[in-house]
């Protein structure tokens, strides 16, 4: 994957605003010394975190909370 994009994470992702909070999570989660889940190569946290997103490596742990039925 050359560049990351929303559209690219969107597929996984509900809407922007959960997007944007997972991303957040895992940046966290990542600088506080978890192990990254894809291989990477001197790019952001960010852009990191919104590659494994992509690559649906990091899912939500309570969907039912963006979607209550």
């Amino acid at each position: 994957m050359a560049r990351i994009t929303i559209d690219d994470c969107l597929k996984r992702v509900p809407n922007r605003f959960v997007l944007v909070h997972m991303a957040a999570n895992r940046v966290r989660q990542m600088r506080e010394g978890s192990e990254y889940l894809i291989s990477t190569s001197k790019n952001e946290d960010v852009v990191t975190a919104l590659r494994e997103i992509a690559a649906d490596k990091v899912f939500l742990k309570n969907p039912e909370i963006i979607n209550p039925e």
